[in-house]
């Protein structure tokens, strides 16, 4: 998590209490929707609208910077360079790809692209476990406090 997420947290008072969790609640809960979308995008075998798929990352995008989430992100950010090359093999340029991407997940095969592993679905599921092991982290830190 980034300094959002500490600005987050200097919101939460005595009147919302629980105003961090509330936010975080309803960011697993439109997150999930969004993997849940993402994923019948790509599942669907006359798939070819990666406009909708731009527009689900976006908001993805969008909802993980406000809680802090800086990792997915990134991931997110990658997703879409998948996406943006408009074919289902969508090879994600190495700009765009975060350092902690798995080195067995993602194979270098050119100074320019990462290679067949790379495909939205790849992207897709590195997403997946990010999202998870957040989810997991921000859980355990909610029951701490």
């Amino acid at each position: 998590l980034d300094e959002q997420f500490l600005q987050l947290q200097q919101l939460q008072d005595e009147t919302s209490p629980n105003f961090v969790s509330e936010v975080v609640n309803i960011y697993f809960h439109e997150s999930e929707k969004l993997l849940r979308n993402l994923r019948s995008l790509l599942m669907d075998r006359e798939f070819s609208d990666y406009n909708k798929m731009g527009i689900h990352l976006n908001q993805f995008m969008g909802s993980s910077s406000s809680i802090g989430a800086k990792r997915i992100r990134n991931v997110c950010l990658a997703f879409r360079a998948a996406s943006d090359q408009n074919n289902r093999a969508g090879y994600m340029h190495a700009a765009f790809a975060p350092p902690f991407f798995s080195a067995s997940t993602f194979v270098l095969q050119g100074p320019h692209l990462l290679g067949h592993g790379c495909r939205c679905l790849s992207a897709l599921e590195v997403l997946e476990h990010e999202y998870c092991f957040l989810k997991n982290k921000l859980h355990e830190l909610f029951q701490v406090l």
